[in-house]
C-alpha cells in the first residue's frame, strides 16, 4: 500500500476516533471533571505518552529559527482548539459540536491557498461545499435537543474559535511535518502545550476526586480521551499531514457525524433513514473529490 493510501486511512481512523468523541467526553463533563481539568490530562497524558515514545526514535533536533513557529502552532492546536472545544462542549451540545466543526475544512482550505499557497481546484471547491452541505443534512435532520446545555450560543461560539484554531493550525504545521519526524515534533508541541496550558487548567484539575471516580462513567471515557482522541489522533493526522494536502486531510471530518449516526444507531438510540444515507453519499463524494487527485506538497 502505497503512502497516500496509508495517509487516507490515517485520517480516516483519526476522525473514527474523533467521532466517539463528541458523545463519550460530554457524558463525563462536568459530573465528573470540569473541562479545563480535562484538558490538564489530555495534554499531561499525550505529552508523556509521546516523550516515552521518542525514547526508541532518534529524530532531528528543533532548528533555532523554527522554534516560534513551533509555539505557534502548539498555542493553535494544543490550547485554543482543545479549550475552545471542551468549554463548549460543557456549554453547548454534542449535535451543536458536530455541525460546527464541520467549518474546519473550508477554513484549511482558504488558509492553505493563502499562506501553502495551494491551488484552488475547481472539483475541490465542489468537494468541499458538498461535504460541508451533506454533514448539515445528517445534522440537521437528525438532531434532538439536548438537555444538558446551559449556555448554547456561547457555547457554539467557542466551537467556531475551536474549527479556526485547528483549521490554522493544520495548516501552519504542515511544513513543520514534512521537515522533521513526526514523534519528536508532537514530543515538543504536547510539552510546549502543556506549559501554556497549566496556568488555565491546574485549578480545574486539581479539583478532581480520583478516589471517587466510577470506572465505567469516568476512568474508562477520560482514558479514550488522552489515549484515543488526544496521543492517537494527533499522531495519525500528523502521518496524514506528511503525505497528503493539509486540506485533504481536514475533509475528513465530514465523516464525524456519520460516526455518530452509526454509533446511535447501534445503541438503538436513532434509526437509518433515507436523509441519512442522502446525507453520507454527498459527504462520500466530497471527500473523493477534495482527495482524488494525487497532492502531495
Amino acid at each position: 500500500m502505497n503512502k497516500r493510501n496509508l495517509g487516507f486511512l490515517a485520517a480516516f481512523g483519526a476522525t473514527l476516533i474523533y467521532g466517539f468523541n463528541h458523545t463519550i467526553a460530554k457524558n463525563v463533563m462536568p459530573t465528573y471533571i470540569e473541562p479545563f481539568g480535562f484538558i490538564f490530562l489530555r495534554v499531561l497524558g499525550a505529552s508523556l505518552l509521546f516523550w516515552t515514545l521518542s525514547l526508541f526514535f532518534k529524530g532531528k533536533s528543533i532548528e533555532k529559527k523554527d522554534w516560534p513557529r513551533l509555539v505557534l502552532c502548539s498555542f493553535l492546536g494544543m490550547v485554543i482548539n482543545m479549550l475552545a472545544f471542551f468549554k463548549g462542549l460543557e456549554l453547548s451540545t454534542p449535535v451543536n459540536s458536530s455541525v460546527l466543526i464541520t467549518l474546519a475544512p473550508i477554513l484549511v482550505f482558504i488558509f492553505s491557498a493563502l499562506i501553502l499557497k495551494e491551488k484552488i481546484r475547481v472539483m475541490k471547491a465542489v468537494g468541499i461545499i458538498a461535504g460541508f452541505i451533506g454533514a448539515l443534512v445528517l445534522i440537521l435532520y437528525t438532531a434532538k435537543s439536548g438537555m444538558n446545555a446551559p449556555n448554547i450560543p456561547l457555547g457554539n461560539s467557542l466551537f467556531i474559535l475551536n474549527s479556526a484554531s485547528y483549521g490554522l493550525y493544520l495548516v501552519l504545521i504542515k511544513p513543520m511535518i514534512a521537515k522533521y519526524d513526526i514523534i519528536t515534533l508532537l514530543k515538543w508541541l504536547f510539552t510546549i502545550g502543556f506549559l501554556l496550558n497549566l496556568p488555565i487548567t491546574y485549578n480545574d484539575f486539581s479539583n478532581i476526586n480520583f478516589t471517587t471516580l466510577p470506572l465505567y462513567e469516568a476512568i474508562l471515557p477520560i482514558v479514550y480521551v488522552v489515549v484515543g482522541t488526544t496521543f492517537f489522533t494527533y499522531l495519525l493526522n500528523a502521518y496524514a499531514l506528511k503525505n497528503l494536502t493539509a486540506s485533504s486531510v481536514s475533509s475528513f471530518i465530514y465523516l464525524q457525524p456519520i460516526v455518530g449516526i452509526v454509533y446511535a444507531i447501534g445503541t438503538k438510540s436513532d434509526t437509518l433513514s433515507l436523509v441519512n444515507v442522502f446525507g453520507m453519499l454527498l459527504i462520500f463524494l466530497g471527500i473523493y473529490l477534495v482527495t482524488k487527485k494525487v497532492e502531495i506538497d
